[in-house]
């Protein structure tokens, strides 16, 4: 079974549609699961034109009506899907320590252990939120973040700052605009069948 993996595309949130590659890099799979930040429900209907999606709520998804763990059994696998946000006093540190250092010390300790936790029975964990792709095996269980559809680039963080944010998000799209180490929009993609489990990323 083929399955297209996607995370974060934040749209209509911050990106006006989703980019005519999405559709390219995730055209004839099966399923679709979606990692969180989806950013409207038209995204997910936009995502069922191509299969049939399964999602999850992000930190950025309060309007949307998703659960924040999601469990299914995909060609005899089990597979979970999760955002991968976690405590505030994890996340508030990493974010800064990040955005001072330009993008270069963008890190993400302890995060394969509690995914881990979060379904220690399944087969494979789908997860987003740090934007970064990464495709990682723990104890039998595959980790696969297919990174994100919107990246936080200098064009991105202009236009964001044209929208008059509040206090805080301007001091960090400062930041942003200057970043140095940037990362490319990205896709996944993970096939299921008798012989194992493989995954793949997709530049878009």
């Amino acid at each position: 079974m083929r399955i297209g993996v996607i995370a974060d595309t934040h749209c209509p949130e911050f990106l006006e549609e989703l980019p005519p590659a999405v559709f390219t890099a995730l055209a004839g799979v099966d399923l679709i699961l979606h990692g969180g930040d989806v950013g409207g429900q038209e995204t997910l209907d936009r995502l069922a034109e191509i299969a049939p999606v399964e999602a999850v709520k992000g930190d950025h998804d309060q309007g949307l009506d998703l659960p924040r763990l999601r469990r299914l059994e995909v060609a005899g696998r089990k597979v979970a899907i999760l955002h991968g946000n976690r405590s505030r006093l994890y996340e508030e540190p990493l974010t800064f320590l990040g955005t001072v250092t330009f993008g270069h010390l963008w890190l993400a300790p302890g995060l394969p252990a509690w995914l881990k936790r979060q379904a220690p029975d399944a087969d494979v964990i789908v997860y987003g939120h740090t934007h970064a792709a990464k495709i990682q095996r723990v104890d039998g269980t595959l980790l696969f973040n297919p990174g994100a559809v919107y990246q936080v680039d200098r064009a991105a963080a202009e236009a964001r700052l044209r929208r008059g944010p509040n206090w805080f998000e301007w001091t960090w799209l400062q930041f942003m605009r200057r970043r140095r180490k940037l990362l490319r929009p990205t896709v996944g993609i993970l096939e299921l069948g008798p012989e194992g489990v493989a995954a793949q990323i997709v530049s878009i």
